[in-house]
């Protein structure tokens, strides 16, 4: 069994900020605009590599994407492939539905499903909204 400690040097931050950049749909140059000063597209790209974000830095990120700054630091994929691949796993329950997972949700996964389109949506407007911005500035 992992301690804590060492489950948490196997969460690499820059891959989560890059996965929730991605799932999003926003590029990294959209991402360094939204940064501001001396960010540009390679700016992001270096930050997406490093496996420990500093803290203020994650949190400039996090309130751009609108996603909780635990998202990019507890965010464990094999943990969360683990997780779901219980559910397709028959060795327990042989073929039957069965309440033999050793897991517990604790969410309605429909709200979740909800809560991620609005997200989007709400992401896809500000895209569109700072388009007409960036076009107006330019004078077009």
């Amino acid at each position: 069994m992992t301690t804590k400690e060492e489950t948490q040097k196997t969460i690499h931050h820059g891959r989560n900020v890059k996965r929730f950049r991605e799932m999003l749909g926003i590029k990294q140059e959209a991402l360094a605009y939204e940064l501001g000063g001396d960010w540009n597209q390679k700016k992001v790209s270096l930050l997406e590599s490093k496996e420990i974000i500093e803290t203020d830095v994650l949190e400039q990120v996090a309130k751009i994407l609108k996603v909780p700054v635990e998202a990019f630091q507890n965010f464990d994929e094999e943990a969360a492939v683990a997780f779901f691949n219980t559910f397709n796993d028959n060795s327990t329950n042989h073929g039957t539905i069965g309440n033999n997972y050793n897991c517990e949700l604790n969410f309605n996964p429909v709200d979740k499903v909800v809560e991620l389109f609005e997200r989007l949506l709400a992401s896809e407007k500000e895209k569109t909204d700072l388009m007409k911005e960036i076009l107006e500035k330019m004078g077009k």
